[in-house]
Order: C-alpha cells, then structure tokens, then sequence
C-alpha cells in the first residue's frame, strides 16, 4: 500500500519535511516514489502540488496522520495542559480529611480529653 508521508531532512535541530508517496513498510529516511512538496516547521512554510496529491489519492494512496495534520489543522484540536500549579490551587481550595496539615495537635488533645471525660 501507498501512503503520503513526511520524509525528513536537514540537520536535526534544523529539520525540514519532504511530503512524498512511498510504500508504507519504507524506512522514515528510505526510498520513494514521487515527491509532492515540503514542510519547514521553523517557518511554518507548507507547499504542496495539488494536482500530484489529487491524482496519488486518485490511484489509492493513503495519507498519514502527521500529514493529515498539516493540511486539516482543525481537525485535530490541542490539547490543554494542565499545569501543576493549578492542580495545587484546587487542592488549596478543596483539601480532603487525609491530608496531614488538616488536623492539628490541639483539636486531637480536645477530642481524647473528651473521650475520657465521657468514659469516667
């Protein structure tokens, strides 16, 4: 089976994608068989020959998910992170009984003296 994928190249924290069609066991690195275009995440920069894609998807060529991303961004939504300092905040605001600065020495002393005030 045929599939459009990235191949990359450049320099490794300079890199750079082609958007070829290749069989879809090849190596990331490995032959292809046509070239449709490219991809430079630094610039954001996409180009791609339409009517080439048009005709491999024609001929039963699959697209790859990381293409598919930059050609329907929307469809693929980002996630939000959730960052550890909200995480405490919620715990700040909603402390649950486990947790070791909720009781305090002097309420534990009050309640055992309660409790044997009622034993005697």
């Amino acid at each position: 089976m045929l599939k459009i994928k990235l191949k990359p190249t450049g320099k490794i924290h300079q890199r750079s994608f082609r958007i070829v069609v290749a069989p879809d066991r090849s190596k990331a690195n490995g032959k292809f068989i046509d070239d449709l275009g490219f991809y430079t995440p630094t610039t954001k920069t996409l180009q791609i020959d339409e009517k080439k894609m048009a005709q491999w998807l024609k001929n039963g060529a699959k697209i790859t998910i990381g293409v598919d991303k930059l050609l329907n961004p929307d469809k693929y939504p980002r996630k939000k992170k959730i960052k550890k300092v909200e995480e405490k905040i919620e715990k700040k605001q909603n402390p649950s009984p486990l947790d070791k600065g909720d009781i305090k020495t002097e309420e534990v002393k009050e309640v055992k003296e309660e409790i044997i005030e009622e034993v005697e």
